[in-house]
Formats: C-alpha cells, structure tokens, sequence
C-alpha cells in the first residue's frame, strides 16, 4: 500500500544580510499517510475538513517542521493548502474498510460521507 497527504506550501524568506526578489516561494510537500489502522492513520480527520486545512495556523508550524524550517531566523511559512490524498488501490480499500468498521467514531452514517466530510473530492487513486 502506498499514500501520501499532499499539500502546497507558500513561505517567505527575509534575509537581514540581502536583498531578494522575489521573497515568497511556493513548493510541494508530500507527508506519508500511515496504513489503516496504525497510529497515526487519523491524519485526515485531525487535520483535514471538507478538503481544505482545518486549522491553518497551526498546520503551518507542522509544514515548518516537516520542512526543517521551524525557529529559522527570516522564514516563515505563510499559507498550505490540501491538494489530495494521493493512494494506490488497495489504500484506497484499506482506508474504507478501516472507516466501515467504526463509523461511530466519525459520526457518519456511511464511509462516502466520512470521506467526503474530511477529505471532499480530494482523493486521489493512482495506478499501480
């Protein structure tokens, strides 16, 4: 199986010691999806909301983390944004299946209404 979150990150970079043009930069940043069911597979619900960054302030101090630019002095990053979950199939039916087995936990009635609560249209099947 293999999935990984996607999402656009805009940061800014304001050097004491330079001048730059331009001071905004935008990049790709792909985060492993972990496999139904283990720690951490619940990423899309902690964090994701109708497709979009549910808590975007503080999604971006994890993007800054994740890119190694947390507490650097002149970057910051200043927007992210969803793209997709992007899967293969058998993620894709591991995912499904694991959200089947407790629907409860996502106050749904059916696993297309979880998915598309908190991911909206956003996934992504890729071919093998």
């Amino acid at each position: 199986m293999d999935a990984a979150y996607v999402f656009r990150v805009a940061f800014r970079i304001e050097p004491r010691a330079a001048a730059i043009d331009p001071d905004r930069f935008e990049t790709t940043m792909e985060i492993p999806a972990r496999a139904p069911g283990d720690d951490g597979w619940l990423f899309f619900r902690d964090r994701l909301w109708r497709g979009e960054v549910g808590d975007e302030s503080s999604f971006r101090r994890v993007a800054a983390d994740r890119l190694g630019v947390a507490g650097s002095e002149g970057i910051e990053v200043v927007s992210v944004g969803f793209r997709e979950l992007r899967v293969d199939e058998a993620y894709r039916e591991a995912l499904r299946a694991e959200i089947g087995a407790d629907l409860g936990r996502f106050n749904a009635d059916d696993v297309d209404e979880v998915v598309h609560k908190y991911l909206g249209s956003s996934i992504h099947v890729r071919a093998p």
